[in-house]
Formats: C-alpha cells, sequence, structure tokens
C-alpha cells in the first residue's frame, strides 16, 4: 500500500492551487501600508525579491520619503530640485550619500592624473548638515559654497554652517559639566551630505559619531570632531591621505538648555597642513566618483570611522617622527661638517 500524500498547504478545492503571492496583492496596500513603513535598507532589499517589488520599489515618492527622513535639511525648495535632477532622482541620491566611503574614498592608485571629467570645475558644492542628540534634530540646516572665484581656490577650504558669533537654540538640555563629554560623546549624531550640482554626485563626510570630543577648561563648551579620511594623493606624499574634519562646538544657554555655536569643515592632509579649495574640490569630487562601502550596523560604522581616524593619526605621527629624525641626521651632518673645516681650518694656522 502506498502512504498517503503529505498534507499541503494551498487550498486544492476544484484540484487548482490557490496560494497567494505578492503579484496577488494590490499594489496600492503593498506601497500605501508596506513599503512607505520601510527604511532605506529595507526598501532596497525588498527591490530585489521579485520583479513585481522591484517596479513597486522604484517608486521616486516613497524614496522622497526616504530620503527626507533620514536627512531633514535637504527638504529646502533648492535642493529638492537639485536630487531631482539626478539620474534615478532620490533613490540615486540615497545609493550615493547613505553608504560609507570605501576605505580611502577612492582608488588607492592616485599617482595618475585625474581624468578629464573630474578636472572639470564645479561651479558649487551644496552642503546639507543634520545633528541630533539621542536621536532627536536639534540643528538642520544647508548651504552653498561658490568654488569658481581665486579666493576660494587659493585660500584654506572652509565651509561654515554657522556666523562666528551665531549660536542655535535648541530644546534639549545641556549635561552637567562632569557628564557633558560622555554624554554627548555618546548620543551626538551628524550627517554633512556634500552635493555637487553639476556632477549630480554626492557624499556624506562625516563619520556619523565623534572620533574625537572634549571639553572647554574656561568655558565649559563641548568641541566634538567628526572625520573621514580620503585616499587622494601620489604616494609618499603628504596628501596621500587627507581627513576631512568637522568641527561641532556645543555650550549651554543661560536657561541651561544646549546651543550649537560652530559647525564647520575643513580638509587636512598627513602633514597637518589645511588644504585649498583648488585641491580639495579636486579630491572631494574624485570622492564622490570612487567606489562606495558597505552600509553596516550603527555600532559598526561609528567603529570603523574611528578606527580609520585613529589610522590617519598614527600615521601622521609616525611620518613626523621620520621627519624629525631626517632633519636631525641631516643637522648632525652640518654640524660634523663644520667641525672638521674649523679643525682643518686651524691646522692650516698653525701649520704655516
Amino acid at each position: 500500500m502506498r502512504p498517503p500524500p503529505p498534507p499541503s498547504s494551498a487550498n486544492t478545492t476544484g484540484g487548482e492551487d490557490t496560494a497567494t503571492s505578492f503579484s496577488d496583492i494590490h499594489h496600492d496596500i503593498l506601497r500605501s501600508h508596506i513599503l512607505i513603513r520601510l527604511d532605506g535598507p529595507a526598501l532596497a532589499s525588498a527591490s530585489c525579491v521579485c520583479s513585481h517589488l522591484r517596479a513597486l520599489s522604484s517608486d521616486e515618492r516613497l524614496w522622497a520619503d526616504v530620503s527626507r527622513s533620514t536627512w531633514p535639511s535637504i527638504n529646502a525648495p533648492r535642493v529638492c530640485r537639485v536630487i531631482s535632477s539626478f539620474p534615478g532622482g532620490h533613490r540615486s541620491f540615497f545609493a550615493d550619500a547613505y553608504p560609507l566611503l570605501a576605505d580611502g574614498g577612492g582608488s588607492p592608485s592616485t599617482a595618475q592624473p585625474p581624468p578629464p571629467d573630474l578636472r572639470r570645475r564645479s561651479s558649487e558644492l551644496i552642503s546639507a548638515v543634520d545633528i541630533r542628540y539621542r536621536g532627536q534634530l536639534i540643528f538642520s540646516k544647508t548651504a552653498e559654497t561658490e568654488t569658481e572665484t581665486g579666493w576660494f581656490r587659493c585660500s584654506p577650504f572652509l565651509i561654515n554652517m554657522l556666523e562666528p558669533k551665531d549660536a542655535v537654540p535648541t530644546p534639549v538640555p545641556f549635561p552637567s559639566p562632569d557628564e557633558a563629554c560622555g554624554d554627548l560623546g555618546d548620543s551626538l549624531r551628524l550627517s554633512w551630505v556634500l552635493i555637487d550640482p553639476e556632477g549630480r554626485r554626492a557624499m556624506d563626510l562625516s563619520s556619523t559619531a565623534p572620533v574625537s570630543i572634549q571639553r572647554h577648561w574656561l568655558t565649559g563648551e563641548v568641541h566634538a570632531r567628526f572625520a573621514t579620511v580620503l585616499s587622494s594623493g601620489e604616494r609618499g606624499t603628504a596628501a596621500e591621505r587627507v581627513a576631512c574634519t568637522i568641527a561641532v562646538t556645543c555650550g549651554g544657554s543661560r536657561r541651561g538648555t544646549m546651543q550649537v555655536s560652530e559647525v564647520n569643515v575643513q580638509v587636512e592632509d598627513m602633514e597637518g597642513t589645511y588644504l585649498n579649495g583648488g585641491n580639495s574640490l579636486v579630491i572631494l569630487r574624485r570622492a564622490m566618483e570612487g567606489k562606495r562601502g558597505k552600509k553596516t550596523r550603527g555600532e559598526e560604522e561609528e567603529e570603523e570611522g574611528r578606527r580609520r581616524y585613529e589610522d590617519f593619526l598614527e600615521r601622521r605621527r609616525e611620518r613626523r617622527e621620520r621627519r624629525a629624525r631626517a632633519e636631525w641626521a641631516l643637522d648632525a651632518v652640518c654640524v660634523g661638517f663644520g667641525s672638521a673645516a674649523l679643525v682643518v681650518f686651524w691646522l692650516f694656522i698653525l701649520c704655516r
């Protein structure tokens, strides 16, 4: 006797399989009740499940909602128009700005001159900055930086989101002096999305979490630093690796609430020298055109950012030590030649 067939989960009424698939669910239900609740990585993963979900996940409105919730600063009208001009709209923008830059931020083989498309000049850069404290948005602003003038190209690269004496109040209380550094180091998160309107590319310059944090002994203000390390320059030069460092200063107001008084970004090389606008622009555009790394979980991403910056500082320290040893050796040789010349001179005088 043959064993009975295994039970089937499908409805076999009438001898037909009536299992439900994604294509049987109305697209309005999928879009309005399921896909709209996903974040960017989950939405990208859903698009790989089947062709039906891929078509629904390509909706520009979904990616616009995801991008705006991730970076509220891009809600500015000008930024929205720029992002809409990207090849894939907000989806292309998210693919550029969300993942980590690959280790080094581009091809490590940079001894060759940049391709012609990297040599073209961008007339401006747009910065979209968002700062969160314990998940709450406390600072959101965009800034447009003109890049064609000689002053920009010859002066040190610097983008300030605030005027020197401006301070932005926030609704959150400032931590006590003893807990300020630890609390802000654990709870402060920043994104600095740099957009090239002409090249229609973008990238995030921030390490998300601070790579270093210090409290000023006199004013009590907390200085947090975020950084992304890029490889751009001929090997063996000071610009082989550069760091885009973002400085954020937070302090307490008279009411006891936190206020943000400084938000700026600069580019420094392995000698500790701040690069000018022209050289920085080439490096930043190369990074925008480069590869993106894998987006990891929050803690892994933050640890990776700190590791890259610590490695950059270690390389800088080793470079300075090598230079100091070389200068010491050169000084020793000069002193030796001088001493020898002096001895020969006195011998010549005595032997006359």
